[in-house]
Protein backbone atom coordinates (compact mmCIF):
# COMPACT_ATOMS: atom_id res chain seq x y z
CA UNK A 1 0.00 0.00 0.00
CA UNK A 2 1.63 3.75 -1.31
CA UNK A 3 1.29 5.23 1.82
CA UNK A 4 0.83 8.62 -0.11
CA UNK A 5 -1.71 7.89 -2.75
CA UNK A 6 -3.38 4.90 -0.73
CA UNK A 7 -3.22 2.53 -3.32
CA UNK A 8 -1.92 -1.08 -3.92
CA UNK A 9 1.77 -1.14 -5.28
CA UNK A 10 1.76 -3.15 -7.63
CA UNK A 11 3.72 -6.87 -7.80
CA UNK A 12 6.49 -6.83 -9.70
CA UNK A 13 5.79 -9.68 -12.67
CA UNK A 14 7.67 -12.74 -12.27
CA UNK A 15 7.36 -12.41 -8.40
CA UNK A 16 4.61 -14.82 -8.08
CA UNK A 17 6.30 -17.40 -10.20
CA UNK A 18 9.74 -16.97 -7.81
CA UNK A 19 7.53 -17.92 -5.18
CA UNK A 20 5.98 -20.86 -6.80
CA UNK A 21 8.23 -23.61 -6.18
CA UNK A 22 9.03 -22.68 -2.37
CA UNK A 23 5.44 -22.91 -1.63
CA UNK A 24 5.00 -26.24 -4.06
CA UNK A 25 7.37 -27.60 -2.37
CA UNK A 26 6.79 -26.73 1.17
CA UNK A 27 3.24 -27.92 0.29
CA UNK A 28 5.01 -31.44 -0.79
CA UNK A 29 6.69 -31.79 2.30
CA UNK A 30 4.03 -31.27 4.65
CA UNK A 31 2.04 -33.49 2.72
CA UNK A 32 4.53 -36.25 2.71
CA UNK A 33 5.01 -35.45 6.88
CA UNK A 34 1.38 -35.71 6.83
CA UNK A 35 1.31 -39.35 5.17
CA UNK A 36 4.29 -40.47 7.52
CA UNK A 37 2.76 -39.58 10.66
CA UNK A 38 -0.54 -41.70 9.35
CA UNK A 39 1.88 -44.48 8.15
CA UNK A 40 3.17 -44.95 11.37
CA UNK A 41 0.54 -44.25 13.69
CA UNK A 42 -3.00 -45.55 12.28
CA UNK A 43 -4.08 -48.66 13.83
CA UNK A 44 -1.69 -48.84 16.35
CA UNK A 45 -3.45 -51.21 19.14
CA UNK A 46 -2.26 -51.45 22.72
CA UNK A 47 0.34 -54.52 22.43
CA UNK A 48 3.91 -54.51 21.43
CA UNK A 49 4.17 -50.61 20.12
CA UNK A 50 7.79 -50.93 19.88
CA UNK A 51 8.56 -53.46 17.75
CA UNK A 52 5.28 -52.22 15.60
CA UNK A 53 6.89 -48.85 15.51
CA UNK A 54 10.17 -50.39 14.06
CA UNK A 55 8.99 -52.09 11.63
CA UNK A 56 6.60 -49.45 10.18
CA UNK A 57 9.49 -46.88 10.29
CA UNK A 58 11.82 -49.34 8.81
CA UNK A 59 9.55 -50.05 5.58
CA UNK A 60 8.94 -46.15 5.58
CA UNK A 61 12.47 -45.58 5.56
CA UNK A 62 12.93 -48.13 2.97
CA UNK A 63 9.83 -46.22 0.82
CA UNK A 64 11.44 -43.17 1.30
CA UNK A 65 15.18 -43.96 -0.12
CA UNK A 66 13.70 -46.01 -2.86
CA UNK A 67 11.49 -42.97 -3.96
CA UNK A 68 14.53 -40.47 -3.61
CA UNK A 69 16.65 -42.40 -5.18
CA UNK A 70 14.60 -42.93 -8.31
CA UNK A 71 13.49 -39.31 -8.44
CA UNK A 72 16.63 -38.07 -8.39
CA UNK A 73 17.57 -40.54 -11.05
CA UNK A 74 15.61 -39.92 -13.33
CA UNK A 75 15.99 -36.09 -13.53
CA UNK A 76 19.56 -36.35 -14.04
CA UNK A 77 19.63 -38.55 -16.45
CA UNK A 78 16.96 -37.17 -18.70
CA UNK A 79 19.18 -33.86 -18.03
CA UNK A 80 22.16 -35.91 -20.07
CA UNK A 81 20.11 -37.48 -22.47
CA UNK A 82 18.43 -34.25 -23.29
CA UNK A 83 15.13 -36.31 -23.49
CA UNK A 84 12.13 -36.09 -21.28
CA UNK A 85 10.75 -39.91 -22.39
CA UNK A 86 14.19 -41.66 -21.02
CA UNK A 87 14.78 -43.14 -18.11
CA UNK A 88 17.34 -45.65 -16.29
CA UNK A 89 15.16 -48.12 -16.57
CA UNK A 90 14.29 -47.89 -20.54
CA UNK A 91 17.67 -47.25 -21.19
CA UNK A 92 18.87 -50.65 -19.61
CA UNK A 93 20.48 -49.57 -15.72
CA UNK A 94 17.96 -51.86 -14.00
CA UNK A 95 18.30 -55.04 -17.06
CA UNK A 96 22.09 -54.40 -16.26
CA UNK A 97 22.13 -54.48 -12.54
CA UNK A 98 19.75 -58.03 -12.46
CA UNK A 99 22.25 -59.52 -15.13
CA UNK A 100 24.83 -58.39 -12.51
CA UNK A 101 23.19 -60.66 -9.78
CA UNK A 102 23.14 -63.61 -12.28
CA UNK A 103 26.38 -63.81 -13.05
CA UNK A 104 26.84 -63.07 -9.23
CA UNK A 105 24.52 -66.34 -8.22
CA UNK A 106 26.08 -68.40 -11.47
CA UNK A 107 29.65 -67.90 -10.30
CA UNK A 108 29.23 -67.89 -6.48
CA UNK A 109 26.08 -70.49 -6.22
CA UNK A 110 23.21 -69.72 -4.30
CA UNK A 111 24.56 -70.29 -0.56
CA UNK A 112 28.05 -68.12 -1.74
CA UNK A 113 25.65 -65.42 -2.72
CA UNK A 114 23.28 -65.80 0.11
CA UNK A 115 26.77 -65.74 2.44
CA UNK A 116 28.39 -62.36 1.14
CA UNK A 117 28.26 -59.94 3.76
CA UNK A 118 25.51 -57.35 2.78
CA UNK A 119 27.26 -54.21 3.03
CA UNK A 120 30.21 -55.44 1.33
CA UNK A 121 28.18 -57.14 -1.32
CA UNK A 122 26.28 -53.71 -2.03
CA UNK A 123 29.33 -51.16 -1.91
CA UNK A 124 30.62 -53.89 -4.74
CA UNK A 125 27.92 -53.84 -6.74
CA UNK A 126 27.77 -50.60 -7.35
CA UNK A 127 31.05 -49.56 -8.11
CA UNK A 128 31.03 -52.44 -10.68
CA UNK A 129 27.90 -51.00 -11.95
CA UNK A 130 29.07 -47.31 -12.33
CA UNK A 131 31.77 -48.26 -14.01
CA UNK A 132 29.56 -50.46 -16.84
CA UNK A 133 27.37 -47.89 -17.03
CA UNK A 134 29.75 -45.45 -17.26
CA UNK A 135 31.53 -47.25 -20.40
CA UNK A 136 28.16 -48.37 -21.60
CA UNK A 137 25.83 -45.31 -21.81
CA UNK A 138 28.53 -42.67 -21.79
CA UNK A 139 29.85 -43.85 -24.81
CA UNK A 140 26.17 -43.61 -26.39
CA UNK A 141 24.87 -40.72 -24.87
CA UNK A 142 28.34 -38.61 -25.36
CA UNK A 143 28.32 -39.82 -29.05
CA UNK A 144 24.51 -40.29 -30.01
CA UNK A 145 22.77 -37.98 -28.03
CA UNK A 146 21.84 -35.87 -31.31
CA UNK A 147 20.23 -38.42 -32.45
CA UNK A 148 17.36 -39.62 -30.20
CA UNK A 149 15.65 -42.58 -32.44
CA UNK A 150 19.28 -43.61 -32.68
CA UNK A 151 20.23 -43.15 -28.82
CA UNK A 152 16.27 -44.72 -27.87
CA UNK A 153 16.90 -47.83 -29.54
CA UNK A 154 20.37 -48.48 -28.72
CA UNK A 155 19.23 -48.55 -25.64
CA UNK A 156 16.48 -50.36 -25.68
CA UNK A 157 18.51 -52.92 -27.47
CA UNK A 158 21.01 -52.56 -24.76
CA UNK A 159 17.99 -53.67 -22.35
CA UNK A 160 16.74 -56.63 -24.49
CA UNK A 161 20.53 -57.95 -24.17
CA UNK A 162 20.97 -57.55 -20.71
CA UNK A 163 17.63 -59.79 -19.94
CA UNK A 164 18.40 -62.25 -22.83
CA UNK A 165 21.53 -62.96 -21.20
CA UNK A 166 20.19 -62.93 -17.51
CA UNK A 167 17.48 -65.35 -19.00
CA UNK A 168 20.03 -68.02 -20.62
CA UNK A 169 22.03 -68.15 -17.83
CA UNK A 170 18.99 -68.57 -15.41
CA UNK A 171 18.03 -71.54 -18.18
CA UNK A 172 21.09 -73.20 -17.50
CA UNK A 173 21.70 -72.79 -13.84
CA UNK A 174 20.39 -75.30 -10.79
CA UNK A 175 16.44 -74.52 -9.94
CA UNK A 176 17.14 -72.93 -6.40
CA UNK A 177 19.94 -71.30 -7.72
CA UNK A 178 17.57 -69.33 -10.33
CA UNK A 179 14.61 -69.04 -7.61
CA UNK A 180 17.44 -66.37 -5.44
CA UNK A 181 17.57 -65.06 -9.33
CA UNK A 182 14.16 -64.27 -9.24
CA UNK A 183 13.60 -62.76 -6.38
CA UNK A 184 15.76 -59.64 -7.33
CA UNK A 185 14.67 -59.94 -11.28
CA UNK A 186 10.61 -58.46 -9.95
CA UNK A 187 9.58 -55.20 -8.34
CA UNK A 188 8.27 -55.72 -4.90
CA UNK A 189 7.27 -52.59 -2.07
CA UNK A 190 6.80 -55.45 0.43
CA UNK A 191 9.59 -57.19 0.44
CA UNK A 192 12.83 -54.98 1.99
CA UNK A 193 16.04 -56.05 2.51
CA UNK A 194 16.48 -54.34 5.74
CA UNK A 195 20.56 -55.41 6.58
CA UNK A 196 20.59 -52.67 3.21
CA UNK A 197 19.05 -49.77 4.81
CA UNK A 198 21.47 -48.20 6.62
CA UNK A 199 24.33 -49.13 3.18
CA UNK A 200 21.49 -47.39 1.26
CA UNK A 201 20.29 -44.72 2.61
CA UNK A 202 23.59 -43.22 3.43
CA UNK A 203 24.58 -43.98 -0.18
CA UNK A 204 21.59 -42.56 -1.64
CA UNK A 205 22.07 -39.77 0.94
CA UNK A 206 25.67 -38.90 -0.52
CA UNK A 207 24.70 -39.06 -3.71
CA UNK A 208 21.90 -36.45 -3.51
CA UNK A 209 24.12 -34.18 -1.61
CA UNK A 210 26.90 -34.09 -5.10
CA UNK A 211 23.74 -33.88 -7.26
CA UNK A 212 22.74 -30.99 -5.71
CA UNK A 213 26.22 -29.26 -5.50
CA UNK A 214 26.24 -29.54 -9.20
CA UNK A 215 22.67 -28.14 -9.66
CA UNK A 216 24.05 -25.35 -11.59
CA UNK A 217 26.06 -27.14 -13.79
CA UNK A 218 23.31 -29.07 -14.57
CA UNK A 219 21.23 -26.21 -16.03
CA UNK A 220 24.09 -25.35 -17.91
CA UNK A 221 24.40 -28.95 -19.11
CA UNK A 222 21.05 -29.24 -19.90
CA UNK A 223 21.09 -26.60 -22.50
CA UNK A 224 22.69 -28.95 -24.99
CA UNK A 225 26.41 -29.81 -25.62
CA UNK A 226 27.33 -27.32 -27.67
CA UNK A 227 25.83 -24.13 -25.45
CA UNK A 228 27.35 -25.62 -22.42
CA UNK A 229 30.49 -25.83 -23.86
CA UNK A 230 30.65 -22.31 -25.02
CA UNK A 231 29.80 -21.11 -21.65
CA UNK A 232 32.81 -23.11 -20.23
CA UNK A 233 31.42 -26.21 -19.10
CA UNK A 234 33.52 -29.38 -19.00
CA UNK A 235 30.55 -31.41 -21.29
CA UNK A 236 32.24 -34.85 -21.14
CA UNK A 237 33.44 -35.02 -17.29
CA UNK A 238 30.19 -32.93 -16.13
CA UNK A 239 27.96 -36.47 -18.27
CA UNK A 240 30.15 -38.94 -16.71
CA UNK A 241 29.80 -37.79 -13.45
CA UNK A 242 25.88 -37.56 -13.82
CA UNK A 243 26.19 -40.92 -15.05
CA UNK A 244 28.00 -42.27 -12.17
CA UNK A 245 25.63 -40.99 -9.99
CA UNK A 246 22.50 -42.68 -12.05
CA UNK A 247 24.06 -46.35 -11.62
CA UNK A 248 24.76 -45.50 -8.02
CA UNK A 249 20.93 -44.35 -7.23
CA UNK A 250 19.18 -47.19 -9.64
CA UNK A 251 21.31 -50.14 -8.12
CA UNK A 252 20.13 -48.65 -4.45
CA UNK A 253 16.40 -48.68 -5.52
CA UNK A 254 17.05 -51.94 -7.44
CA UNK A 255 18.61 -53.30 -4.57
CA UNK A 256 15.72 -52.68 -2.03
CA UNK A 257 12.93 -53.45 -4.09
CA UNK A 258 13.47 -54.56 -7.43
CA UNK A 259 13.50 -53.15 -11.24
CA UNK A 260 10.60 -50.31 -11.38
CA UNK A 261 10.62 -49.13 -15.32
CA UNK A 262 8.52 -46.32 -15.38
CA UNK A 263 7.73 -45.06 -12.28
CA UNK A 264 10.85 -42.37 -12.36
CA UNK A 265 9.17 -41.33 -16.19
CA UNK A 266 5.84 -40.69 -13.66
CA UNK A 267 8.10 -38.69 -10.66
CA UNK A 268 9.99 -36.52 -13.06
CA UNK A 269 6.50 -35.69 -14.97
CA UNK A 270 4.89 -34.39 -12.17
CA UNK A 271 8.26 -32.91 -10.99
CA UNK A 272 8.48 -30.33 -14.27
CA UNK A 273 4.91 -29.89 -14.33
CA UNK A 274 4.23 -28.59 -10.67
CA UNK A 275 6.93 -26.66 -10.62
CA UNK A 276 6.90 -25.10 -14.02
CA UNK A 277 10.71 -24.58 -13.95
CA UNK A 278 14.37 -26.06 -15.15
CA UNK A 279 16.12 -25.48 -12.53
CA UNK A 280 17.44 -28.37 -11.06
CA UNK A 281 18.11 -26.67 -7.21
CA UNK A 282 13.82 -27.26 -8.05
CA UNK A 283 13.40 -30.34 -9.93
CA UNK A 284 15.36 -32.34 -7.93
CA UNK A 285 13.96 -32.23 -4.60
CA UNK A 286 10.02 -32.03 -6.29
CA UNK A 287 11.09 -35.00 -8.26
CA UNK A 288 12.45 -36.92 -4.44
CA UNK A 289 9.14 -35.69 -2.75
CA UNK A 290 6.57 -36.44 -5.41
CA UNK A 291 8.26 -40.18 -5.18
CA UNK A 292 8.13 -40.44 -1.97
CA UNK A 293 4.29 -39.59 -1.48
CA UNK A 294 3.43 -41.43 -4.32
CA UNK A 295 4.91 -44.48 -2.59
CA UNK A 296 4.41 -43.84 0.94
CA UNK A 297 0.41 -43.00 0.10
CA UNK A 298 -0.37 -46.04 -2.40
CA UNK A 299 1.80 -48.68 -0.34
CA UNK A 300 -0.34 -47.16 2.83
CA UNK A 301 -3.64 -47.33 -0.07
CA UNK A 302 -2.79 -50.55 -1.06
CA UNK A 303 -1.39 -51.85 2.39
CA UNK A 304 -3.89 -50.56 5.13
CA UNK A 305 -6.66 -49.98 3.08
CA UNK A 306 -7.65 -52.52 0.28
CA UNK A 307 -6.24 -55.55 2.52
CA UNK A 308 -2.94 -56.56 -0.26
CA UNK A 309 -6.30 -56.75 -2.45
CA UNK A 310 -3.15 -55.32 -5.84
CA UNK A 311 0.18 -54.34 -5.85
CA UNK A 312 1.38 -51.09 -5.80
CA UNK A 313 4.22 -51.95 -8.31
CA UNK A 314 1.99 -53.38 -10.79
CA UNK A 315 0.05 -50.22 -11.15
CA UNK A 316 2.58 -48.02 -10.85
CA UNK A 317 4.15 -49.82 -13.95
CA UNK A 318 0.65 -49.67 -15.77
CA UNK A 319 0.48 -46.11 -15.64
CA UNK A 320 3.82 -45.49 -16.17
CA UNK A 321 3.42 -47.47 -19.41
CA UNK A 322 0.54 -45.67 -20.24
CA UNK A 323 2.12 -42.21 -19.64
CA UNK A 324 5.34 -43.28 -21.40
CA UNK A 325 3.04 -43.89 -25.19
CA UNK A 326 1.23 -40.80 -23.94
CA UNK A 327 4.35 -38.78 -24.69
CA UNK A 328 5.18 -40.65 -27.53
CA UNK A 329 1.82 -40.19 -29.22
CA UNK A 330 1.79 -36.61 -28.46
CA UNK A 331 5.69 -36.05 -29.48
CA UNK A 332 6.90 -34.70 -26.37
CA UNK A 333 10.30 -36.44 -26.42
CA UNK A 334 12.74 -33.24 -25.27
Amino acid sequence: MDSATGLARPIPAGMGQNRRPALMLGGMALLLALLAAVWMWQGLGAGNRGFILGLRAAKLAALVTVAVAVGVSTILFQTVAANRVLTPSIMGFDALYVLLQTALVMALGGAGFAGLPPGAKFLSEIAVMTVLACLLFGTLLLRGARDIPRMILTGVILGVLFRSVSGFLGRIMDPNEFAVVQAVSFASFNRVEATLLPWAAAVTALAVAMAWRMSSRLDVLALGRDPAVSLGLRHRAVTLSVLGLVAVLVSVSTALVGPVAFFGLIVAGLAHGLMRSAAHAVLLPAAALSAAILLVGGQWLFERQLGQAATLSVVVEFAGGLFFLYLLLKGRIR
